[in-house]
């Protein structure tokens, strides 16, 4: 898998990536994109490429019950997965499946696009952009993230990926960190018709549980599941034991705590 594939998962993978990429991995960063486009009550929001919904569901609290939340995600399963968790006290949330290249909503339909993680997968990152500025009312909001550095735990894993599983594995784990940096930020957010355009790093103490099962865990979540799960006991568990030598410097009382960092950018339609 390259950068620009889609994220696709099956089933079973899609209920561990709630319980460990969305709880653990990009939780986390939830308050700060909910924030950064900020999500008020009574707002119309649109979680484009919203997985199994962490983002959706505290916009949805944030938005209100006069708010309105619409999750949309190319890939059925993380649907299935959002629809299945219990919907919070608050605005409503309607799951939709659908292409960030073509979004199935009306023009000016939101006053908030919201979307972690997302850009780099998209195959026209472009035509994306132009799409959420579509979907949004005048004066209307985007606020989206995109990692700004391979990070440490997620070099560890490709790395001990590389090592038991070969290198086209470890590339296709790796490819979510294959971001546009602030550069081409920036001229794919102009260039879609966005102002006020801004872009910030964030950072935040991410905590993980113990990486010899956590790592394994991880990977079952992801598009190279299949690939780690034909490989022989011996070598999943190097996977494991790898990942958590390379990580011992972060380690605390029931796993390790590490600085991460992510690229968030807002703009805004209109004067």
């Amino acid at each position: 898998m390259n950068a620009r594939e889609q994220w696709q998962i099956a089933t079973d993978a899609a209920h561990r990536y709630e319980g460990v990429v969305a709880r653990y991995i990009l939780g986390p960063w939830a308050p700060a994109i909910v924030e950064a486009g900020r999500v008020t009550g009574g707002v119309r929001v649109l979680d484009l490429a919203c997985g199994t919904g962490v983002v959706a569901r505290l916009a949805a609290q944030r938005a209100g019950i006069q708010g309105r939340v619409i999750g949309v995600d190319l890939n059925p399963a993380m649907l299935n997965v959002a629809r299945s968790l219990p919907a919070p006290d608050a605005a409503s949330i309607e799951w939709v499946q659908g292409s960030a290249l073509a979004i199935p909503l009306a023009d000016a339909s939101v006053d908030v696009v919201l979307c972690q993680q997302g850009l780099q997968f998209f195959l026209d990152r472009a035509t994306a952009l132009r799409e959420m500025k579509r979907v949004l009312s005048r004066g209307g909001r985007l606020a989206l993230s995109v990692w700004s550095s391979a990070g440490l735990y997620n070099t560890a894993v490709a790395n001990a990926l590389e090592q038991f599983a070969g290198k086209e594995i470890a590339s296709r784990f790796h490819a979510s960190r294959d971001a546009p940096g602030r550069t081409e930020l920036e001229q794919l957010t102009h260039g879609a018709g966005f102002g006020h355009v801004d872009i910030r790093v964030s950072r935040v103490q991410v905590h993980l549980p113990m990486l010899n099962w956590f790592a394994l865990e991880h990977l079952a979540a992801t598009p190279v599941a299949a690939s780690v799960a034909a490989l022989d006991s011996k070598s999943r568990q190097g996977i494991g034991t790898s990942v958590e030598r390379e990580m011992q410097r972060f380690s605390d009382r029931d796993g390790v705590t590490y600085p991460e960092e992510t690229r968030i950018v807002t703009a805004r339609l209109g004067p």
